[in-house]
């Protein structure tokens, strides 16, 4: 159940005129091997995203309609995608330490969650959390498990 959780950027531009959201058109990645359906995480993702932003007073809509910001994620096993990796794709690194861990029942997962303002190419906010996935676990005992690391790392993300 260890989680460690990393952030960086400003949230202070984020005001009751930036409530309206829409999806990054590129950053929406999953580095998993067979174990995990890329498509379903990818849906998952959306849904957990949207219900914790829309719990906060925002609005998704089509990036044809300006959005306010923009959302982007990814999702790695540690498997496919070391730290090293993360770090210099995403510039951040949580540094969840393996030791003591079954790797044969778990496995270490990262999460990365980026705001962008609409104009810019990079991210004005980011957070990035590393857990263990638990393959033995129901699917639904995962996404209760990943709904709520979602919940936690977008709750810096004020209420508009």
């Amino acid at each position: 159940m260890r989680t460690t959780m990393v952030t960086t950027g400003d949230l202070g531009f984020i005001s009751d005129k930036t409530s309206r959201f829409a999806w990054h058109p590129s950053l929406e990645n999953v580095v998993a091997d067979e174990r995990i359906d890329s498509e379903e995480v990818v849906r998952h993702m959306r849904t957990a995203i949207t219900q914790m932003m829309e719990s906060k007073g925002y609005r998704l809509v089509s990036i044809d309609e300006s959005p306010d910001l923009l959302l982007g994620f990814g999702l790695a096993l540690e498997s496919d995608m070391s730290d090293a990796e993360i770090l210099k794709k995403a510039g951040l690194v949580a540094g969840l330490s393996t030791t003591g861990i079954d790797t044969e029942q778990y496995e270490k997962g990262s999460v990365l969650v980026a705001l962008f303002k609409p104009n810019q190419l990079q991210p004005v906010w980011r957070v990035l959390a590393q857990g263990f996935t638990d393959f033995k676990q129901s699917g639904e005992q995962r996404q209760q498990r990943f709904d709520e690391l979602i919940s936690l790392m977008l709750g810096s993300v004020p209420n508009v």
